[in-house]
């Protein structure tokens, strides 16, 4: 009767076994196949989806389309609360940032409105999530792009050190405490 239990609790072990395998066989075939889906995009290979247009969306922007970028990643920020907005709130930031220095090579003044934008979408993102630490970093990067003015007249408003003056008062000593 003993031999028989081990028996058994061995066999149930390894069906429970053989279905978990089976579970994780599937979930790794799905993820195959989204990822050949991602690594050869075609126009109609992923169904309409908010994760479809976030791809999409990281396409354009590493092929240079930052108007077609810039209107995907503003569509999933207007309609997905939660972490895909805040995914497209970061990407959007570095989209506009990334722009900004490319623009920058050029004028200063051309990349002004693009180093804005971007630190407007990284603050947004902290807005969301105050403890982003890749947004923080990336906005004090913009910041060191494109200060703020504030900032620049608040330093420009501060009292400069003073200098030593050399008196001509007689001094004595009645003139000491």
């Amino acid at each position: 009767m003993k031999r028989r239990s081990i028996h058994l609790a061995f066999a149930s072990a390894a069906a429970t076994l053989a279905v978990l395998a089976a579970v994780q066989a599937t979930h790794w075939r799905q993820v195959d196949r989204l990822a050949n889906t991602i690594a050869r995009p075609t126009a109609g290979a992923l169904p309409p989806s908010p994760e479809s247009t976030m791809l999409a969306a990281m396409a354009r922007a590493a092929a240079g389309d930052y108007d077609g970028a810039l209107l995907a990643y503003k569509a999933l920020i207007v309609g997905q609360p939660g972490p895909l907005q805040r995914t497209a709130l970061f990407n959007l930031g570095n989209l506009h940032l990334r722009e900004g220095l490319r623009r920058r090579q050029r004028s200063a003044d051309d990349a002004l409105p693009y180093l804005e934008l971007a630190k407007e979408s990284y603050r947004d993102l902290l807005r969301l999530d105050a403890g982003d630490w890749d947004a923080r970093y990336n906005l004090e990067r913009a910041l060191w792009l494109a200060p703020e003015e504030a900032r620049q007249e608040m330093e420009a408003a501060a009292p400069v050190p003073s200098e030593r003056a050399i008196t001509t008062m007689r001094g004595g000593k009645g003139a000491l405490p």
